[in-house]
């Protein structure tokens, strides 16, 4: 199935997708790329998203630094 990614870098996830992961409105979605530069899609549980939401918060100020947009800039 091919999408198409919006200006904002949105993309929705077709039908035949959302059934088979048995997605709802509201449910969160984690990408996962492997080493072979494949992208794969999974429901993430309440535990994933917890997890990123604790991550987030925990590191922001590390991964958030000015150093950090200056050493990422020409990625």
């Amino acid at each position: 199935m091919e999408v198409t990614k919006t200006s904002k870098h949105q993309a929705t996830v077709p039908a035949e997708v959302r059934a088979a992961l048995g997605l709802r409105a509201g449910d969160a979605i984690e990408w996962v790329v492997g080493d072979d530069g494949v992208a794969r899609v999974r429901k993430a549980s309440r535990i994933d998203w917890a997890w990123m939401k604790l991550s987030e918060e925990s590191f922001a100020e590390d991964w958030l630094s000015p150093e950090d947009e200056e050493a990422w800039r020409d990625l």
